[in-house]
This record gives C-alpha cells, structure tokens and sequence, in this order.
C-alpha cells in the first residue's frame, strides 16, 4: 500500500481481494492517483449545532470529490462554506457543483461559497438533473434575489453557469471526465452520482426513500461493486414509521443496498438534525455490528482509495457494466 500523508488518521480498513484498500483521515491526503471524498456538510433538512453536535458535525450537505486532482462538489448546503475556505487561492478557474436536488438544504450555502465571490474570472457551474432537463437556473435566481436574500447570484464576481440534464444521463466534462447518474425516489425528484476513478468507485445516493421491494434492481445494479456509498440514513427504523413519503431512509436499508450491490464500504450521511453525538455513536455501534465496514459521516473526514493496477480496474469496469 502506497504510504498516503495526513494529519491525524480517524480509521483505516484494510480488506481483501482486488487490493480493496479504505484510508480514512482528518486532514488532506496527497491527491496522486486516488479516488477521495471529504464531507464537508452531513446533516439533513436544517443544521445542528452545539456542544451535543461536535463529532459528526452541524452543516447540511456538501461532499468533496477528488478523482485524482481533479475537483467536483457535490450539493451546496452550509457545508459549502467550509469547503471554500478551505480551498481558497488553491480553488480550481473552473468548479463543478453536482446538484442532488434543489431543495433548500442542498443549495443554501451557494452564495457563501468563497469561490463564488472572491474572482471575478472564475467559472462556477452547476448541474441538475431532476428538473427534465431544465437546468437548476430559474429556481435558484428565485431563491437568491430579494426579498427572500440581499443579493442576486448575478451580481456575485463569479460567473454563474447553470446546466440541465436528465437524471440517468452520463455526464461528460469537456476535460473529458465523466461521471454516471441516476434517478432517485424523493418527492420533486434527486439524482444519485457514480465516481468512477482509477478501478475505484464511490456513489452519491442521498435523498432516497427506499421501495418495496427492496433493494430496488436499478439502483443496485448503478452502485454494484462500488467501493463506497453514501447513503441516506436519516431516520431510525422506528422514526421512519412516522415520515413514510418524506423522501429519506434508514441505516438499516443502507446496509441491504450494499449487500445485495456488493458494495464493500458504507458511509451513512443526511443526518437528522436531533440526534446528537450519543445517538450517533451508539447508532453507529449497531451498524458496524451488521457490517463492520460501515460507518456514519462526520464533518472534515476523508476517505480514499489508493488505485488498483490496470488489469483490475478493467475487470471491475466490465463487472459494473454487465450489471447494468
């Protein structure tokens, strides 16, 4: 295993077969090769805050991935914020924010975005794919304009680009990277996202009511073998009763995706803004106990996956695609 820096090591799994290689860090790895996320926001609906909220974090959705040096983000709830603080003159004159949905806890944090404010020649563009292939534009002018918020994006330095595309489409950057998406169950419609980097992969599927029945055939076969996926857990098995059609799922659920996707690692993510560090630690106890290599999401922990050599990354690519 590639020796990787980083500040202070929060876990590290190493597992077997197809040199499946997990490191989870505080602090920034060297970027040479791996595929990466960072959370940077992990609660759902509203933030938390507080002295009962400091290990897993308050902000609402915004994860960092890396694939390679190559930067996209992914939702832009409070979380965002961060994220550009801790990139800033290092931030790319191009960013891509892939958008799940565009409902408030996902978009909240756009004008807060350093990026967004500080250079006038940087290019900021968004993708949304739940909207039939209209882009995220319209909705977001609406939200961010007067009287609801000071200022209209337009006015920002940065030049706002806003793209439209249905979920289910592959996404293809004109630096030529891609990345796989698909549709998920929440009301007004969310799209999950596929990183495919280096023969590893990690899949964004937050905002998801689980069907019945479970797991759904599509949504396995677009996560199949996927090293991680983020997964929303929202609710405890016993809440959820309480909050069928509201767009969100379970730990528990999580676990029967992975299982039945062959997925090797699980993040659990969109956390409920009431629970606190003890719930959380506890609930975190009773998943590890069905798959020891799963785990709940806290702000600024990093996960990444060293390469695999060519030869593998080809047969997993030709597992991914036969399961599709």
């Amino acid at each position: 295993m590639a020796k990787i820096g980083f500040d202070v090591c929060w876990r590290t799994c190493v597992g077997t077969g197809n040199n499946h290689v997990l490191m989870m860090m505080r602090g920034t790895p060297s970027a040479t090769g791996l595929l990466q996320v960072r959370f940077w926001g992990i609660r759902g609906s509203t933030a938390a805050s507080g002295p009962r909220f400091v290990e897993f974090g308050g902000h609402t959705p915004c994860v960092e991935i890396r694939c390679g040096e190559r930067l996209f983000v992914v939702d832009a709830g409070t979380g965002i914020a961060a994220l550009g603080h801790a990139l800033g003159k290092a931030a790319p004159k191009e960013i891509d924010i892939l958008l799940s949905h565009l409902h408030l806890d996902h978009v909240g944090g756009l004008p807060f975005f350093k990026p967004v404010v500080l250079d006038k020649e940087r290019v900021i563009r968004t993708y949304c794919g739940h909207l039939d292939g209209e882009t995220a534009k319209e909705a977001l002018d609406r939200l961010f304009s007067p009287p609801l918020f000071p200022v209209r994006l337009e006015q920002l330095p940065a030049r706002l680009e806003h793209q439209g595309f249905k979920a289910g489409e592959t996404l293809t950057f004109a630096d030529g990277a891609s990345v796989r998406t698909h549709p998920l169950n929440h009301p007004g419609g969310a799209t999950g996202y596929r990183f495919d980097h280096a023969g590893r992969s990690i899949c964004y599927i937050s905002d998801i009511e689980h069907s019945d029945p479970w797991p759904d055939p599509a949504l396995a076969a677009f996560v199949h073998g996927a090293d991680l996926v983020i997964y929303d857990g929202m609710f405890s098995e016993a809440e959820y009763s309480h909050c069928v059609g509201w767009g969100h799922s379970t730990w528990e659920k999580g676990v029967e995706l992975a299982r039945a996707a062959d997925v090797k690692n699980l993040a659990i993510f969109h956390l409920y803004p009431g629970h606190d560090d003890e719930y959380l630690r506890a609930t975190e106890k009773e998943l590890q106990a069905v798959m020891p290599s799963a785990f709940l999401a806290r702000e600024g922990q990093s996960v990444a996956f060293a390469p695999v050599d060519a030869k593998t990354a080809a047969a997993s690519e030709k597992s991914v695609a036969a399961a599709s």
